[in-house]
């Protein structure tokens, strides 16, 4: 019932909808993943609410850098979100510099469904990547 309420309101249907990754330094944060994914992540909201939103268009599946994040900090365990890049490999080459580290590296999917890599932030989150090819 609620995935047919939420398609006549004209919400693409997905697994996940929205993502917060907790950091300590929203401004640290945020200067490493622009760095390491080459895009640009706009501020919203102010004080504790201050976040840096990752791109998306449309009804795609969207999220942020958050400092305040429900009071959850930092970690390397616990659940993984995915970002997806074009090209995993120009990706890893550039934690290191941006600060981070490579925590798993680039290894194939079963079934022609891409490649994966882990990272960790320089928060400590522990992060994941998904390309196609």
């Amino acid at each position: 019932m609620q995935q047919q309420q939420q398609q006549q309101l004209g919400h693409a249907v997905h697994a996940l909808h929205w993502f917060e990754i907790p950091v300590l330094d929203l401004d640290r944060a945020q200067g490493f993943y622009e760095a390491v994914l080459g895009l640009p992540l706009r501020r919203a909201g102010e004080g504790v609410h201050s976040m840096a939103l990752f791109p998306s268009e449309g009804d795609g599946v969207g999220g942020c850098l958050s400092v305040s994040c429900g009071g959850l900090a930092p970690t390397p365990t616990g659940t993984v979100v995915y970002l997806s890049t074009p090209s995993i490999d120009d990706v890893l080459s550039r934690v290191p510099t941006a600060g981070g580290r490579v925590a798993v590296a680039k290894t194939a999917l079963p079934d022609d469904w891409g490649y994966c890599a882990h990272i960790t932030d320089t928060e400590g989150n522990r992060v994941g990547l998904h390309s196609l090819g």
